[in-house]
């Protein structure tokens, strides 16, 4: 402890004695030669000199002493015993940086926690079709390929949605903005999922603008589109309803919305439907739900500089829409 404090006033001492022989420098050119009062004014000065760095490290004892130690607990740092501005300064600081450490800790186990119920919640998912192609080997001579292909899609958009999900924490790093034409996209995205449609026996109506250009990452709102026609099919429980997908071009902005005739949404969960993990009523009827879909589209937008919204009425169907920048 003591060697530290000399370590760090070396330069201090080092200072204050070539001052003392520089003064004496002085008197000794301009003819003032009496040894023994540059003796006592070395002596005077060095006493002096030791005082105050005795009474400094009187003061900064604690802070030596507990920098010098090994902490068991990081809440060490929390602790104060400053007795000096500067060691205040240097204990506000520290409690800052624990302050950012905490922040930084929480959100690292927000993610991990969200990763892990996620798998959790998509392992179980995963089983049914797994399970329902395992009993189809077994139970059957002729093998309905049908019903393969609508489990092995069913297992594609559950692997699309893991990927989608573990890609979020570098989002930034795989994305690309270009202009992308929204009409030729959602016919995409409706042509890749008309075994879905056709299934369930519903109808997608594509009635949008030619066109009608806006600027996004293509992957990404490629999948946000898709999510919101899966939701769309798996909320619609009656046959030969219709699916719309709808754009209206303001001034400032271009309002895309894919409409169902489903079951519709509670007025209690809908403020609650983009939040992680959270099936609301809808999900307990299904038995399918992650509680992800939503929540992962809405982070997609918000981080490309979009806007979703949620509209719905029970029974009636639910409309989720887009707000992208009018840029002509």
């Amino acid at each position: 402890m003591f060697r530290l404090f000399v370590k760090e006033h070396l330069l201090f001492i080092i200072f204050q004695f070539s001052l003392v022989l520089f003064v004496m420098l002085l008197y000794w050119l301009d003819g003032f030669r009496n040894l023994d009062t540059a003796v006592y004014s070395i002596v005077i000065s060095s006493i002096l000199t030791l005082t105050f760095l005795g009474t400094l490290f009187v003061k900064k004892y604690t802070f030596y002493k507990k920098i010098l130690s090994v902490p068991t607990q990081i809440e060490v740092i929390l602790q104060r015993a400053a007795q000096s501005p500067e060691i205040k300064q240097v204990e506000n600081y520290l409690q800052h940086i624990y302050r950012l450490y905490q922040k930084e800790v929480q959100l690292l186990y927000a993610r991990q926690n969200r990763h892990l119920q996620f798998m959790n919640s998509w392992v179980h998912q995963m089983k049914t079709p797994i399970s329902v192609l395992e009993l189809m080997t077994q139970n059957s001579e002729e093998i309905d390929s049908k019903s393969v292909v609508e489990e092995m899609d069913r297992l594609k958009r559950g692997l699309e949605a893991v990927l989608m999900n573990a890609r979020l924490d570098t989002f930034e790093e795989d994305m690309q903005i270009e202009r992308i034409d929204l009409k030729q996209l959602v016919t995409e995205v409706v042509t890749e999922n008309k075994r879905l449609f056709i299934g369930n026996h519903l109808f997608p109506v594509i009635s949008m603008e030619d066109n009608c250009m806006i600027t996004s990452d293509r992957k990404w709102i490629r999948y946000v589109i898709a999510q919101f026609v899966t939701n769309a099919v798996k909320y619609t429980f009656e046959k030969n309803k219709k699916v719309y997908f709808e754009t209206n071009i303001e001034e400032k902005q271009i309002i895309f919305s894919v409409r169902d005739e489903g079951i519709g949404i509670p007025a209690s969960d809908i403020k609650r439907v983009t939040k992680a993990f959270f099936t609301g009523e809808n999900g307990r009827k299904t038995g399918e739900s992650t509680g992800m879909g939503l929540y992962l589209a809405q982070e997609i937008c918000s981080r490309l500089g979009h806007e979703i919204s949620v509209t719905s009425n029970v029974g009636q169907g639910t409309t989720v829409s887009i707000l992208f920048e009018n840029k002509k």
